[in-house]
């Protein structure tokens, strides 16, 4: 196991802007740390440089005690797994998972062991005599993702390695990953967009924005406190609403003004109650969805150009289009942010 330490990371093309902006995090040894973010954000490009497929302009990368800032991604240790399988059509699977270690000699019965060993960890030991043509996606997946098991490598980098898959595999190979890394204890670093793979995975996530990470910590921890609006509304699905707290139609809720150094109001769709008139927020229902076993509920506020989202925990709504009704976060689910969209408190 291998802890990986970066401090004050930049990034930048010839006189473009800096991609990545001073970026200090520490990954403890066996830890499964996702990076989450935007298309753009940064966060794919730091895990290049950690595999040194990118220079890093400015800054110390250490993997373990070592400093491998400079140093050629054959001598850091690491293993990487990307969005494509990229596997040599002409060989088996078998001989796509034996090649590195030919490539550096190592023993023929280590090569068995260890491609056998691989093989039995991801159920793949009856596909080893077939070729990448004959395999699902998922198959060829866990094909790309035993080639970097066989190298035995100090740290796992996946760049995105679901998103050629459909929603079926994508779940199921998220339970996979989440047990490969508990049987292999391997530092590994995941990238992702989507945040319903970084909050199920993930023992840390890094949110990234802008080439920055806004905020570092266990899932649960960024889901119940985020830092500023952008984690609240990135971590999340659907997102967390967002209210202006000066807007007229809050009615009890409106003291909170930008006097007291609250500018905008937030509040997750499933923290949403309805109270009695008077009690709370005047709404008017738009839109529901019926989702089995949840219920979506899209809420017009006077005023107000953005719906509100409310989240039931059922499958069936008997409320109607035009219907109108009162609604309140429930305690504890009120969070504050003030204009600089950083938050206060949480209610």
């Amino acid at each position: 196991m291998t802890r990986i330490t970066l401090n004050a990371i930049r990034k930048s093309y010839d006189s473009g802007p800096e991609i990545i902006q001073g970026i200090d995090l520490s990954i403890q040894d066996g830890e499964f740390m996702v990076f989450v973010g935007p298309s753009g954000c940064g966060k794919s490009t730091l895990l290049r440089m950690i595999a040194g497929l990118e220079s890093i302009s400015q800054g110390q990368l250490l993997i373990g005690d070592q400093d491998a800032t400079h140093r050629p991604p054959v001598e850091r240790g690491v293993a990487m797994v990307f969005q494509s399988y990229a596997l040599y059509p002409h060989m088996t699977v078998g001989d796509n998972m034996r090649f590195g270690l030919r490539i550096n000699k190592v023993p023929k019965a280590e090569i068995a062991e260890r491609v056998g060993r691989a093989a039995e960890i991801l159920q793949i030991s009856h596909l080893l005599d077939q070729y990448p043509r004959q395999l699902s996606g998922g198959q060829r997946q866990r094909v790309a993702i035993g080639r970097a098991i066989v190298r035995k490598p100090a740290v796992f980098l996946f760049d995105e390695p679901l998103s050629n898959l459909d929603a079926n595999l994508r779940v199921q190979m998220r339970v996979e990953l989440t047990r490969l890394h508990r049987e292999l204890g391997t530092t590994m670093i995941y990238v992702t967009h989507d945040q319903t793979e970084a909050m199920t995975m993930g023992d840390r996530i890094a949110v990234f924005n802008g080439g920055h990470i806004e905020q570092v910590g266990a899932p649960l921890a960024l889901y119940e406190a985020p830092d500023n609006t952008f984690v609240g509304q990135f971590l999340g699905s659907p997102k967390m609403n967002l209210l202006p707290a000066s807007h007229e139609g809050l009615g009890p809720w409106r003291p909170f003004k930008t006097e007291q150094g609250v500018a905008h109001l937030g509040v997750r769709p499933e923290a949403l109650v309805t109270v009695p008139t008077g009690q709370g927020w005047p709404v008017q229902v738009d839109v529901i969805e019926h989702l089995g076993d949840t219920t979506l509920v899209y809420l017009r506020v006077p005023g107000m150009e953005a719906p509100l989202c409310m989240k039931l925990a059922c499958g069936r709504c008997d409320w109607q289009p035009g219907q109108a009704l009162c609604i309140a976060p429930a305690p504890g689910g009120l969070h504050l942010f003030g204009a600089d969209h950083r938050r206060i408190t949480t209610l």
